[in-house]
């Protein structure tokens, strides 16, 4: 019951960022952004939602990825990582980013927080338009990893900038996996279990890491922010988390469903 509290709260706390004047959930970089890693995030406000029957954190959830799906999910499939609204107004202004190589590419972690995280509202919600805009994401990432794993951008030109980006390919597996679950699709698990090995087989920290002794993390290869060069080439908690998932999940050992009241509002 304790823990279950903390959940509870833990919903509550972060509708606490919804504008109802656009109807988003806000950033924590300023009230009139908003990023497609809330996506991520937002499975605890319909979880929430379903422990305690509360029609509000469900509308505000339900609306959020509504909204998400709108402004930053493009008709590709591909994702913007942020988005700016008109305060007074609630108007939708542009696509921009923080993290991505420019204003209207496609940042590869951002495009796996929106494939896991539409299909976690969809199997809170089942709502099918959720589903399609997960199965919309992972269409083009299947597309941009057919031969290779994701650089941390898909827009950044080839050369010494367009590094990998691990994390999010950790991500992106976990999320496929859990949409095999959702829809029977084989491809997914197939996809997934490709990813799984390329980055078993090039990225584990044990391996080949000559000159860098006692390195402290799993998986290599991870980005925190490229623009900055914080946390590039490094593992990242993240990503070590979804690998572990996805690693789970490629042995037939899927996380669990939560035991909460997901689809009450259904």
């Amino acid at each position: 019951k304790q823990i279950e509290g903390v959940l509870i709260q833990a919903g509550r706390t972060l509708a606490t960022r919804y504008k109802e004047k656009g109807k988003y959930l806000s950033s924590f970089l300023a009230p009139e952004s908003i990023f497609i890693d809330i996506m991520m995030n937002v499975g605890i406000i319909f979880h929430s939602a379903g422990l305690t029957k509360d029609r509000r954190l469900w509308e505000v959830a339900t609306n959020h990825c509504l909204t998400t799906r709108r402004y930053l999910v493009r008709g590709d499939g591909s994702t913007s990582h942020e988005g700016i609204f008109d305060l007074a107004t609630g108007e939708f202004l542009r696509q921009t980013t923080q993290q991505g190589y420019r204003n209207d590419s496609a940042w590869s972690r951002g495009l796996a927080w929106a494939l896991y995280g539409f299909g976690t509202a969809y199997r809170y919600s089942r709502d099918e338009r959720f589903l399609t805009t997960a199965e919309d994401c992972a269409a083009f990432y299947m597309a941009q990893t057919a031969n290779a794993l994701s650089p941390w951008d898909y827009d950044c030109p080839v050369g010494p900038e367009r590094i990998n980006d691990t994390s999010a390919d950790a991500i992106a597996a976990a999320g496929l996996f859990r949409l095999a679950r959702i829809t029977g699709y084989e491809k997914y698990r197939n996809h997934g279990t490709k990813v799984v090995e390329a980055l078993v087989d090039g990225f584990l920290a044990d391996r080949d890491l000559t000159g860098a002794p006692g390195w402290e993390g799993v998986l290599r290869g991870g980005v925190y922010h490229k623009h900055k060069n914080l946390g590039v080439s490094e593992s990242v908690s993240w990503g070590e988390y979804f690998f572990l998932e996805a690693l789970l999940a490629a042995a037939g050992k899927d996380f669990p469903d939560s035991g909460a009241d997901d689809t009450w509002n259904t």
